[in-house]
């Protein structure tokens, strides 16, 4: 790492960064599922397909801080193919595993389904990278104990998070923790915790990936579970009036006579995902609770990032992240935003105007290279 001075500010130039990152065990088992052979694969080309589905954040946090002129790369700490393929090249011991129905290596006994290998590879892989900063995107299932286990490989341990807190979380073994959600960023400082307001963003690297498809009215991508209530209330009483063709997980938590049943196609992720709302006229948007009075989630700029007209709920921040009624819509109860999707499917011209406006704030301001521009502007004040 070497420091080079701007003024009197000491600024950080070559940055060793490792973010370790989870994604969805459903997205995990049916990206294995389509690349039956992969498990059998070296580490590097597996996590280069991996990636390239562009899941989550995928590579965007190490690619742009590489263009910035760092060192940065990401581990899928519950990909399991992908870890014990790590471990195998890198001498890492495991136990006793066996081969599996695909080939790939399980562990024994079968039935246990341990874990005994997440830490094991994990710890292995910050001790060998020795990152000047350590970045954790899913602090729930990240463990104090491993945290304190790796300390002394490290220079900086930082965590994200902006989705309900488990209770049994442990965050005081974090120098610092970044949220999108501004309540969150209070509570942790009133809880001691060093903390900084930090966006989501979006990748235009993904737009050279889209490809033009057949086109829908209005869509909506995301969760439906117990937790959602006041999401599907809203939704039912969009779909009462106008098809609205739904992506996520959750169906089981529908009632039975839920209008939503009709709409719901599955679950959908990564590529897929960015492709339907690519295609659709009108990008429905709803946080959740945890979200409070903000606007926060991935949607704002998943949606305008593609070029789809965002209708989204009103939030006190939404203003400073895009101007209502110019680069996106929003709507403050269902009755109002019945009105907006009927009127903006009625006027294409101005729905259209809308849309490419909401895309050039988003490419303008919320890129992820962007994003880690003011990722190290923050690490500078604490590294």
């Amino acid at each position: 790492m070497v420091l080079r001075r701007c003024g009197a500010m000491p600024v950080l130039n070559n940055m060793k960064l490792l973010i370790i990152d989870s994604y969805y065990p459903a997205f995990l088992r049916s990206f294995y599922s389509a690349h039956p052979d992969l498990a059998n694969r070296s580490y590097d080309e597996q996590r280069r397909t991996l990636m390239d589905e562009c899941f989550g954040t995928a590579d965007f946090y190490s690619a742009n801080l590489s263009a910035l002129g760092h060192e940065a790369t990401e581990v899928v700490a519950n990909c399991e193919p992908l870890q014990q393929r790590w471990a195998r090249e890198n001498g890492v011991k495991l136990g006793k595993w066996v081969v599996g129905r695909r080939g790939g290596l399980v562990p024994w006994p079968q039935r246990r389904q341990s874990k005994d290998w997440f830490y094991t590879v994990l710890a292995a892989q910050v001790k060998n990278y020795r990152p000047d900063v350590l970045h954790i995107q899913d602090m729930n299932e990240t463990s104090a104990a491993f945290l304190r286990e790796i300390r002394p490989y490290v220079k900086l341990i930082t965590g994200q998070i902006a989705c309900p807190i488990s209770s049994a979380a442990d965050f005081r073994e974090y120098d610092l923790v970044l949220s999108s959600l501004p309540h969150f960023v209070k509570q942790f400082q009133s809880d001691g915790l060093r903390s900084e307001y930090f966006k989501l963003g979006f990748e235009p690297r993904l737009l050279e990936r889209l490809e033009k498809g057949s086109r829908r009215r209005i869509v909506f991508i995301g969760g439906l579970s117990n937790d959602h209530a006041e999401r599907i209330e809203f939704l039912e009483r969009l779909a009462a009036s106008h098809p609205v063709d739904i992506w996520g997980y959750g169906l089981e938590s529908l009632s039975e006579n839920s209008v939503l049943r009709q709409f719901h196609h599955g679950e959908l992720w990564a590529l897929e995902m960015y492709q339907v709302l690519a295609g659709a006229d009108i990008a429905l948007n709803h946080h959740i609770n945890v979200a409070d009075a903000y606007a926060n989630n991935m949607r704002l700029y998943e949606a305008t990032g593609v070029g789809t007209l965002l209708l989204t709920d009103q939030k006190d921040n939404l203003s400073t992240l895009f101007e209502p009624g110019k680069e996106v819509v929003a709507y403050s109860s269902a009755e109002e935003a019945l009105e907006l999707v009927d009127y903006y499917l009625g006027h294409e011209e101005e729905r259209q105007e809308i849309a490419r406006a909401g895309q050039a704030r988003t490419l303008r301001e919320h890129t992820y290279y962007y994003r880690m521009q003011e990722f190290v502007d923050i690490i500078d004040r604490y590294l």
